[in-house]
């Protein structure tokens, strides 16, 4: 599973000209002189904040581009990202230095309180939404806007239709955390070659069940994350069985990039019967 993981002025020179005096005129005793004056510069464009509901047509790649702004289309069009939260980024330090807009302080504010805010968005709880399609992305002003004033970041929630392909969403997204189509279903069996991860809405062999906490500040070992999925996923399989002495179920532990982004947990997988 990744994370769904960023003017210049032209000025006119005025100059002048004058006629020489004639011979016979000395002209005045004393004569005032002016320097033409240049208008100021512009001040830079910081450019327009987001605003939250706004709606944008996003391609898989600009969805994990975190730096950036694009603009925004009418949600009655075709969109894959909505915005549900605008936020202000901490770009001064206590000890008064400035941050970069990509600096990692900055982008790790972007993506924690984006991340923390979309299950209340969607009315799901944070653990519901490990097992959907939906993820936050988030996207802060480019260096230069932000030298001109910008500080915002701003969050958005996509879906997942498949490698590297965003689902269309509704017109509005809060609430929308128990539609079947976001459910998180897969084409085959997890570490198998044909597996895909895929929306339920499309065809399908199995479906993720339940999550299970992994604990340590490492990525434990295959054999300690078999032993803490067991128990979970052994019981998911029996449950969704027509035999309850013969069963199946798939574990998915998280890879070293997951681990490393933030994923500490594993997921349970059956296939789907009938």
């Amino acid at each position: 599973m990744r994370r769904l993981v960023a003017a210049a002025a032209a000025v006119l020179a005025l100059s002048g000209c004058t006629s020489p005096a004639p011979a016979d005129d000395p002209g005045p005793s004393s004569s005032p002189t002016t320097t033409p004056s240049t208008p100021p510069e512009p001040p830079p464009d910081p450019g327009p904040t987001p605003e939250v509901g706004e709606c944008h047509a996003l391609t898989f790649r600009q969805a994990v581009a975190v730096v950036g702004r694009t603009a925004p289309v009418a949600c009655g069009r075709r969109h894959t990202a909505q915005t549900y939260s605008v936020g202000r980024l901490r770009l001064t330090t206590p000890a008064g230095r400035t941050r970069s807009v990509d600096s990692e302080a900055a982008q790790r504010q972007a993506r924690t309180t984006c991340t923390a805010r979309l299950p209340r968005h969607l009315g799901v709880t944070p653990r519901d939404l490990r097992l959907t399609m939906v993820r936050a992305v988030w996207f802060t002003p480019s260096p230069a806007r932000a030298e001109a004033g910008a500080d915002w970041f701003r969050c958005d929630v996509v879906a997942v239709a498949g490698p590297r392909e965003l689902l269309a969403l509704p017109r509005r997204t809060k609430g929308w955390g128990d539609a079947p189509v976001i459910e998180m279903c897969a084409t085959a069996a997890p570490g198998s070659p044909a597996f895909r991860r895929v929306s339920c809405s499309e065809r399908h062999t199995w479906r993720a069940t339940s999550t299970v906490d992994l604990p340590g500040g490492r990525l434990p070992r295959p054999a300690a994350v078999a032993a803490r999925m067991d128990p979970t996923c052994r019981d998911d399989a029996r449950a969704a069985a027509t035999d309850p002495l013969d069963f199946t179920w798939s574990q998915e532990a998280p890879t070293r990039e997951q681990w490393d982004a933030g994923q500490r947990y594993g997921i349970c997988w059956v296939p789907v019967t009938g």
